[in-house]
Protein backbone atom coordinates (compact mmCIF):
# COMPACT_ATOMS: atom_id res chain seq x y z
CA UNK A 1 0.00 0.00 0.00
CA UNK A 2 1.59 3.10 -1.06
CA UNK A 3 0.31 7.04 -1.66
CA UNK A 4 0.65 10.56 0.04
CA UNK A 5 0.58 11.22 4.01
CA UNK A 6 -3.64 11.84 4.62
CA UNK A 7 -4.74 9.58 1.87
CA UNK A 8 -6.14 6.97 3.93
CA UNK A 9 -3.46 3.90 4.11
CA UNK A 10 -3.94 2.76 7.05
CA UNK A 11 -7.67 2.63 7.09
CA UNK A 12 -7.58 1.53 3.76
CA UNK A 13 -5.68 -0.97 4.38
CA UNK A 14 -7.89 -2.27 7.45
CA UNK A 15 -10.64 -2.44 5.42
CA UNK A 16 -8.96 -4.44 2.47
CA UNK A 17 -8.27 -6.70 5.60
CA UNK A 18 -11.61 -6.71 6.68
CA UNK A 19 -13.01 -7.76 3.00
CA UNK A 20 -10.56 -10.33 2.87
CA UNK A 21 -11.43 -11.90 5.84
CA UNK A 22 -14.93 -11.98 5.90
CA UNK A 23 -15.55 -12.45 2.12
CA UNK A 24 -12.54 -14.27 1.10
CA UNK A 25 -12.06 -15.96 4.42
CA UNK A 26 -8.58 -15.55 3.76
CA UNK A 27 -5.90 -15.13 7.08
CA UNK A 28 -4.47 -11.72 7.20
CA UNK A 29 -1.92 -10.55 8.52
CA UNK A 30 -1.21 -6.47 8.19
CA UNK A 31 2.07 -4.82 8.74
CA UNK A 32 2.69 -1.19 9.38
CA UNK A 33 6.56 0.04 7.72
CA UNK A 34 5.58 3.56 9.18
CA UNK A 35 8.34 4.79 11.03
CA UNK A 36 8.28 8.57 11.02
CA UNK A 37 4.50 9.51 11.56
CA UNK A 38 3.45 9.45 15.63
CA UNK A 39 2.04 6.35 16.84
CA UNK A 40 1.35 5.16 12.89
CA UNK A 41 2.12 1.57 14.01
CA UNK A 42 -0.12 1.84 17.24
CA UNK A 43 -2.65 3.10 14.71
CA UNK A 44 -2.87 -0.08 12.70
CA UNK A 45 -2.71 -2.06 15.46
CA UNK A 46 -5.80 -0.81 16.70
CA UNK A 47 -7.88 -1.24 13.79
CA UNK A 48 -5.97 -4.38 13.50
CA UNK A 49 -8.30 -5.45 17.11
CA UNK A 50 -11.51 -3.74 15.85
CA UNK A 51 -12.01 -5.74 12.79
CA UNK A 52 -9.87 -9.04 14.74
CA UNK A 53 -6.92 -8.65 12.64
CA UNK A 54 -3.90 -10.08 13.25
CA UNK A 55 -0.88 -7.23 13.39
CA UNK A 56 3.02 -7.47 13.84
CA UNK A 57 4.45 -7.01 16.56
CA UNK A 58 6.02 -3.76 16.83
CA UNK A 59 9.89 -3.88 17.55
CA UNK A 60 12.00 -0.70 17.76
CA UNK A 61 14.53 0.89 15.77
CA UNK A 62 13.95 -1.16 12.36
CA UNK A 63 14.03 0.11 8.81
CA UNK A 64 10.50 -0.83 6.55
CA UNK A 65 13.20 -3.00 4.51
CA UNK A 66 13.79 -5.06 8.03
CA UNK A 67 9.81 -5.01 9.00
CA UNK A 68 8.99 -5.99 5.94
CA UNK A 69 10.82 -8.93 5.78
CA UNK A 70 10.05 -9.98 9.64
CA UNK A 71 6.29 -9.60 8.31
CA UNK A 72 6.83 -12.15 5.50
CA UNK A 73 8.99 -14.28 7.95
CA UNK A 74 6.07 -13.99 10.31
CA UNK A 75 3.18 -14.45 7.59
CA UNK A 76 4.94 -18.21 6.80
CA UNK A 77 5.54 -19.35 9.89
CA UNK A 78 1.97 -18.21 11.19
CA UNK A 79 0.38 -19.98 7.97
CA UNK A 80 -1.26 -16.51 7.13
CA UNK A 81 -2.52 -16.26 3.38
CA UNK A 82 -2.03 -12.28 2.80
CA UNK A 83 0.31 -10.01 4.26
CA UNK A 84 -0.44 -6.21 3.89
CA UNK A 85 2.53 -3.88 3.96
CA UNK A 86 1.24 -0.04 4.81
CA UNK A 87 3.99 1.97 3.76
CA UNK A 88 4.91 5.20 5.27
CA UNK A 89 3.69 8.54 3.01
CA UNK A 90 4.31 12.18 2.74
CA UNK A 91 2.52 15.23 2.60
CA UNK A 92 4.38 16.05 -0.95
CA UNK A 93 6.48 13.55 -3.10
CA UNK A 94 9.80 13.77 -3.01
CA UNK A 95 13.04 11.38 -3.54
CA UNK A 96 13.53 9.68 0.02
CA UNK A 97 9.49 8.79 -0.11
CA UNK A 98 10.10 7.28 -3.48
CA UNK A 99 13.33 5.33 -2.54
CA UNK A 100 12.31 4.00 0.25
CA UNK A 101 9.15 2.60 -1.22
CA UNK A 102 11.07 1.46 -4.31
CA UNK A 103 13.74 -0.26 -1.20
CA UNK A 104 10.59 -2.51 0.45
CA UNK A 105 8.85 -3.11 -3.35
CA UNK A 106 12.21 -5.24 -4.05
CA UNK A 107 12.58 -6.81 -0.71
CA UNK A 108 9.12 -7.85 -0.65
CA UNK A 109 8.37 -9.06 -3.64
CA UNK A 110 4.46 -8.34 -3.72
CA UNK A 111 1.70 -9.54 -5.55
CA UNK A 112 0.02 -5.86 -5.54
CA UNK A 113 1.35 -2.26 -5.50
CA UNK A 114 -1.84 -0.20 -4.61
CA UNK A 115 -1.92 3.32 -4.90
CA UNK A 116 -4.30 4.84 -2.06
CA UNK A 117 -5.27 8.49 -3.33
CA UNK A 118 -8.22 10.81 -2.34
CA UNK A 119 -10.44 11.39 -5.01
CA UNK A 120 -10.33 14.85 -3.96
CA UNK A 121 -6.95 15.27 -5.54
CA UNK A 122 -8.15 16.89 -8.18
CA UNK A 123 -5.27 17.72 -11.27
CA UNK A 124 -2.87 16.45 -8.48
CA UNK A 125 -4.10 12.99 -8.93
CA UNK A 126 -1.87 13.07 -12.78
CA UNK A 127 1.20 14.06 -10.81
CA UNK A 128 0.92 11.31 -7.93
CA UNK A 129 -0.37 8.29 -10.13
CA UNK A 130 2.64 8.60 -12.91
CA UNK A 131 5.60 9.36 -10.29
CA UNK A 132 4.68 6.42 -7.94
CA UNK A 133 3.40 4.13 -11.43
CA UNK A 134 7.12 4.98 -13.13
CA UNK A 135 9.55 3.91 -9.77
CA UNK A 136 7.21 1.19 -8.29
CA UNK A 137 4.86 -0.51 -11.32
CA UNK A 138 1.51 -0.26 -9.87
CA UNK A 139 -0.95 -3.41 -10.40
CA UNK A 140 -3.54 -1.15 -8.92
CA UNK A 141 -5.49 1.95 -7.53
CA UNK A 142 -7.80 2.58 -4.73
CA UNK A 143 -9.80 5.83 -4.41
CA UNK A 144 -10.57 6.96 -1.06
CA UNK A 145 -13.29 9.52 -0.25
CA UNK A 146 -15.58 8.62 -3.03
CA UNK A 147 -18.66 9.18 -1.28
CA UNK A 148 -20.23 12.20 -3.25
CA UNK A 149 -21.78 12.08 -6.64
CA UNK A 150 -19.33 14.42 -9.08
CA UNK A 151 -16.09 13.24 -8.46
CA UNK A 152 -14.89 10.86 -11.19
CA UNK A 153 -12.24 13.38 -12.65
CA UNK A 154 -9.03 11.95 -10.24
CA UNK A 155 -9.90 8.10 -11.50
CA UNK A 156 -10.65 9.19 -15.44
CA UNK A 157 -6.67 11.24 -14.85
CA UNK A 158 -5.18 8.21 -13.08
CA UNK A 159 -6.47 5.91 -15.24
CA UNK A 160 -5.20 7.36 -17.84
CA UNK A 161 -1.66 8.20 -17.18
CA UNK A 162 -0.59 5.07 -16.01
CA UNK A 163 -3.30 2.87 -17.34
CA UNK A 164 -3.78 0.62 -14.16
CA UNK A 165 -7.23 -0.10 -13.01
CA UNK A 166 -9.33 1.41 -10.40
CA UNK A 167 -9.53 -1.56 -8.46
CA UNK A 168 -11.43 -0.52 -5.17
CA UNK A 169 -13.17 2.82 -3.86
CA UNK A 170 -13.49 3.96 -0.36
CA UNK A 171 -16.82 5.31 0.01
CA UNK A 172 -17.09 6.42 3.74
CA UNK A 173 -14.93 6.18 7.34
CA UNK A 174 -16.34 2.86 8.41
CA UNK A 175 -14.43 -0.34 7.92
CA UNK A 176 -16.52 -1.76 5.77
CA UNK A 177 -17.28 0.90 3.34
CA UNK A 178 -14.95 -0.30 0.68
CA UNK A 179 -16.17 -1.50 -2.75
CA UNK A 180 -15.34 -2.75 -5.83
CA UNK A 181 -15.10 -0.13 -8.51
CA UNK A 182 -17.41 -0.52 -11.29
CA UNK A 183 -17.16 2.49 -14.09
CA UNK A 184 -20.51 1.80 -15.58
CA UNK A 185 -22.11 2.24 -11.76
CA UNK A 186 -20.35 5.06 -10.82
CA UNK A 187 -21.42 7.14 -13.81
CA UNK A 188 -25.07 6.43 -13.27
CA UNK A 189 -24.52 7.91 -9.81
CA UNK A 190 -23.25 10.75 -11.21
CA UNK A 191 -25.66 11.24 -13.51
CA UNK A 192 -28.40 10.68 -10.68
CA UNK A 193 -29.56 6.91 -12.63
CA UNK A 194 -28.68 5.44 -9.46
CA UNK A 195 -27.12 1.59 -8.83
CA UNK A 196 -29.55 -0.87 -8.48
CA UNK A 197 -27.07 -4.27 -8.96
CA UNK A 198 -24.69 -2.13 -5.75
CA UNK A 199 -27.90 -2.09 -4.08
CA UNK A 200 -28.85 -6.07 -4.87
CA UNK A 201 -25.20 -6.64 -3.86
CA UNK A 202 -24.90 -5.05 -0.82
CA UNK A 203 -28.44 -6.71 0.41
CA UNK A 204 -27.23 -9.85 -0.23
CA UNK A 205 -24.18 -9.53 2.26
CA UNK A 206 -25.70 -7.80 4.86
CA UNK A 207 -29.01 -8.78 5.32
CA UNK A 208 -29.81 -11.73 7.53
CA UNK A 209 -32.36 -13.76 5.07
CA UNK A 210 -33.33 -15.93 7.85
CA UNK A 211 -34.18 -13.09 10.45
CA UNK A 212 -36.05 -11.21 7.78
CA UNK A 213 -38.29 -13.84 7.22
CA UNK A 214 -38.91 -14.85 10.61
CA UNK A 215 -40.17 -11.07 11.17
CA UNK A 216 -41.79 -11.69 8.19
CA UNK A 217 -43.84 -14.45 9.00
CA UNK A 218 -44.69 -11.89 12.41
CA UNK A 219 -46.02 -9.15 10.20
CA UNK A 220 -48.21 -11.60 8.21
CA UNK A 221 -49.78 -12.46 11.63
CA UNK A 222 -49.87 -8.88 12.75
CA UNK A 223 -47.59 -9.79 15.59
CA UNK A 224 -45.04 -7.40 14.24
CA UNK A 225 -43.56 -5.22 17.86
CA UNK A 226 -41.03 -2.71 18.33
CA UNK A 227 -38.15 -4.74 18.56
CA UNK A 228 -38.91 -6.39 15.27
CA UNK A 229 -38.67 -2.45 14.23
CA UNK A 230 -35.34 -2.12 15.79
CA UNK A 231 -34.03 -5.04 14.04
CA UNK A 232 -35.41 -3.51 10.50
CA UNK A 233 -33.52 0.24 11.43
CA UNK A 234 -30.43 -2.31 12.43
CA UNK A 235 -30.19 -3.73 8.88
CA UNK A 236 -31.08 -0.60 6.78
CA UNK A 237 -28.35 1.05 8.97
CA UNK A 238 -25.96 -1.76 8.26
CA UNK A 239 -26.75 -1.12 4.28
CA UNK A 240 -25.66 2.58 4.65
CA UNK A 241 -29.00 4.44 6.32
CA UNK A 242 -31.15 6.14 4.62
CA UNK A 243 -28.63 8.42 2.72
CA UNK A 244 -26.72 5.36 1.26
CA UNK A 245 -29.82 3.58 0.30
CA UNK A 246 -31.33 6.38 -1.63
CA UNK A 247 -27.89 7.47 -2.96
CA UNK A 248 -28.57 4.47 -5.01
CA UNK A 249 -32.40 4.91 -6.28
CA UNK A 250 -32.73 6.15 -9.42
CA UNK A 251 -33.50 10.36 -9.81
CA UNK A 252 -32.52 10.07 -5.92
CA UNK A 253 -29.60 12.65 -7.29
CA UNK A 254 -32.30 15.02 -8.55
CA UNK A 255 -33.63 15.99 -5.29
CA UNK A 256 -30.55 15.35 -3.62
CA UNK A 257 -30.30 19.30 -2.16
CA UNK A 258 -33.50 19.08 -0.77
CA UNK A 259 -33.09 15.81 1.38
CA UNK A 260 -29.89 17.14 2.71
CA UNK A 261 -31.70 19.97 3.75
CA UNK A 262 -34.14 17.74 5.66
CA UNK A 263 -30.84 15.76 7.13
CA UNK A 264 -32.29 13.05 5.61
CA UNK A 265 -29.07 10.66 7.66
CA UNK A 266 -28.28 8.86 10.37
CA UNK A 267 -29.44 10.88 13.32
CA UNK A 268 -33.15 9.90 12.03
CA UNK A 269 -32.03 6.04 12.46
CA UNK A 270 -30.49 6.51 15.74
CA UNK A 271 -32.96 8.74 17.34
CA UNK A 272 -35.95 5.80 16.42
CA UNK A 273 -33.56 3.42 17.36
CA UNK A 274 -32.54 5.35 20.98
CA UNK A 275 -36.62 5.72 21.37
CA UNK A 276 -37.26 1.85 21.30
CA UNK A 277 -33.89 1.11 23.75
CA UNK A 278 -35.53 3.20 26.19
CA UNK A 279 -38.37 0.72 26.71
CA UNK A 280 -38.92 -2.17 28.27
CA UNK A 281 -39.05 -5.46 27.18
CA UNK A 282 -43.18 -5.28 27.83
CA UNK A 283 -43.58 -2.06 26.60
CA UNK A 284 -41.88 -3.15 23.22
CA UNK A 285 -44.11 -6.34 22.91
CA UNK A 286 -47.32 -4.30 23.48
CA UNK A 287 -46.95 -0.76 22.32
CA UNK A 288 -50.32 -0.52 23.54
CA UNK A 289 -49.05 0.03 27.44
CA UNK A 290 -47.62 3.11 26.51
CA UNK A 291 -49.57 6.20 28.04
CA UNK A 292 -47.89 9.16 28.81
CA UNK A 293 -46.12 8.76 32.17
CA UNK A 294 -44.28 5.94 30.38
CA UNK A 295 -43.80 7.98 26.66
CA UNK A 296 -42.00 11.02 29.64
CA UNK A 297 -39.50 8.48 30.85
CA UNK A 298 -38.65 6.83 27.40
CA UNK A 299 -38.38 10.54 25.90
CA UNK A 300 -36.12 11.64 29.11
CA UNK A 301 -34.08 8.33 28.60
CA UNK A 302 -33.79 8.76 24.75
CA UNK A 303 -33.17 12.70 24.53
CA UNK A 304 -36.03 13.09 22.67
CA UNK A 305 -39.58 14.17 23.00
CA UNK A 306 -43.22 12.71 23.73
CA UNK A 307 -44.02 13.73 20.12
CA UNK A 308 -41.15 12.08 18.47
CA UNK A 309 -42.28 8.80 20.34
CA UNK A 310 -46.23 9.63 19.12
CA UNK A 311 -44.52 9.65 15.15
CA UNK A 312 -42.65 6.19 15.72
CA UNK A 313 -45.80 4.64 17.72
CA UNK A 314 -47.68 6.09 14.47
CA UNK A 315 -45.37 4.80 12.12
CA UNK A 316 -44.96 1.35 13.34
CA UNK A 317 -48.92 0.98 13.54
CA UNK A 318 -49.09 1.95 9.72
CA UNK A 319 -46.60 -0.18 8.94
CA UNK A 320 -47.63 -3.22 10.59
CA UNK A 321 -51.27 -2.62 9.47
CA UNK A 322 -50.19 -2.55 5.60
CA UNK A 323 -47.95 -5.65 5.69
CA UNK A 324 -50.27 -7.19 7.50
CA UNK A 325 -53.36 -6.03 4.21
CA UNK A 326 -50.65 -6.63 2.03
CA UNK A 327 -48.89 -9.69 3.34
CA UNK A 328 -46.80 -9.22 5.53
CA UNK A 329 -44.07 -12.10 4.32
CA UNK A 330 -43.58 -10.26 1.01
CA UNK A 331 -43.70 -6.17 2.23
CA UNK A 332 -41.90 -5.56 5.38
CA UNK A 333 -39.89 -3.15 5.61
CA UNK A 334 -36.46 -4.42 6.15
CA UNK A 335 -37.72 -7.60 5.54
CA UNK A 336 -39.73 -6.63 2.85
CA UNK A 337 -36.59 -5.26 1.15
CA UNK A 338 -35.29 -8.15 1.54
CA UNK A 339 -37.98 -9.52 -1.12
CA UNK A 340 -37.96 -6.89 -3.25
CA UNK A 341 -34.03 -6.96 -3.67
CA UNK A 342 -34.63 -10.64 -4.80
CA UNK A 343 -34.64 -12.66 -2.24
CA UNK A 344 -38.41 -13.78 -2.65
CA UNK A 345 -41.63 -12.61 -3.93
CA UNK A 346 -40.94 -9.23 -5.43
CA UNK A 347 -42.42 -5.83 -5.50
CA UNK A 348 -45.60 -4.87 -3.89
CA UNK A 349 -48.09 -4.41 -6.69
CA UNK A 350 -48.73 -0.44 -7.86
CA UNK A 351 -51.89 -0.80 -6.49
CA UNK A 352 -50.71 -1.76 -3.14
CA UNK A 353 -47.58 1.32 -3.14
CA UNK A 354 -50.22 3.92 -3.83
CA UNK A 355 -52.37 2.78 -0.57
CA UNK A 356 -49.00 2.96 1.22
CA UNK A 357 -48.26 5.82 -0.22
CA UNK A 358 -51.49 6.89 0.97
CA UNK A 359 -51.28 5.68 4.67
CA UNK A 360 -47.26 6.53 5.50
CA UNK A 361 -47.02 10.30 4.93
CA UNK A 362 -48.99 11.55 7.63
CA UNK A 363 -46.76 9.18 10.05
CA UNK A 364 -43.12 9.65 8.77
CA UNK A 365 -40.80 11.20 10.90
CA UNK A 366 -40.20 15.15 10.99
CA UNK A 367 -37.44 16.14 8.14
CA UNK A 368 -38.14 12.63 6.14
CA UNK A 369 -39.86 13.28 2.65
CA UNK A 370 -43.59 12.64 2.84
CA UNK A 371 -42.92 13.47 6.80
CA UNK A 372 -44.03 16.75 8.77
CA UNK A 373 -42.19 19.79 7.08
CA UNK A 374 -40.53 17.38 4.96
CA UNK A 375 -40.37 18.66 0.91
CA UNK A 376 -41.87 15.73 -0.26
CA UNK A 377 -41.28 13.57 -3.11
CA UNK A 378 -42.09 15.11 -6.76
CA UNK A 379 -45.02 13.24 -8.41
CA UNK A 380 -42.14 12.41 -11.21
CA UNK A 381 -38.53 12.50 -10.89
CA UNK A 382 -36.88 13.80 -13.97
CA UNK A 383 -34.12 11.53 -15.77
CA UNK A 384 -35.68 8.63 -16.29
CA UNK A 385 -37.83 7.88 -19.44
CA UNK A 386 -41.58 7.60 -19.17
CA UNK A 387 -42.02 3.74 -20.04
CA UNK A 388 -39.09 2.82 -17.23
CA UNK A 389 -40.21 -0.66 -16.33
CA UNK A 390 -41.07 -1.39 -12.72
CA UNK A 391 -42.34 2.17 -12.15
CA UNK A 392 -43.50 3.20 -8.41
CA UNK A 393 -46.27 5.81 -7.76
CA UNK A 394 -45.03 8.74 -6.19
CA UNK A 395 -41.49 8.10 -7.52
CA UNK A 396 -41.89 8.61 -10.82
CA UNK A 397 -39.05 6.06 -11.49
CA UNK A 398 -38.13 2.53 -11.13
CA UNK A 399 -35.65 -0.33 -11.71
CA UNK A 400 -34.22 -2.27 -14.50
CA UNK A 401 -35.65 -5.09 -16.28
CA UNK A 402 -34.17 -8.68 -15.49
CA UNK A 403 -32.96 -8.64 -12.17
CA UNK A 404 -35.07 -11.14 -9.76
CA UNK A 405 -37.61 -9.74 -8.05
CA UNK A 406 -37.43 -6.05 -9.12
CA UNK A 407 -40.05 -4.68 -11.31
CA UNK A 408 -41.42 -6.64 -14.53
CA UNK A 409 -40.27 -6.82 -17.67
CA UNK A 410 -42.55 -5.58 -20.38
Amino acid sequence: MVGLQGSGKTTTTAKIAKRLTDLAKRKVLMASLDTRRPAAMEQLAVLGGQIGVQTLAIVEGQSPVQIAARAKEAARLGGYDVVLLDTAGRLTLDETLMNEAAEVRRASGPHEVLLVADALTGQDAVNLARAFNERLDLTGIVLTRVDGDGRGGAALSMRAVTGKPIKLIGTGEKLDAIEDFHPTRIADRILGMGDIVSLVEKAATTIDAEKAARVAEKMRKGAFDLADLREQLTQMQHMGGMSGLMAMLPGIAKIKNQLAERNLDEKVLKRQMAIIDSMTPQERRNPDVLKASRKRRIAAGSGTKPEDINKLLKMHRTMADVMKAMGGAKRGPMAGLANMLGFSGGMPSPEEMAKLAEKMPGSLPAGMPGGPSGPGLPPKMPGLPPNFPGRLPGLGGGVPPGIPGLGKKK
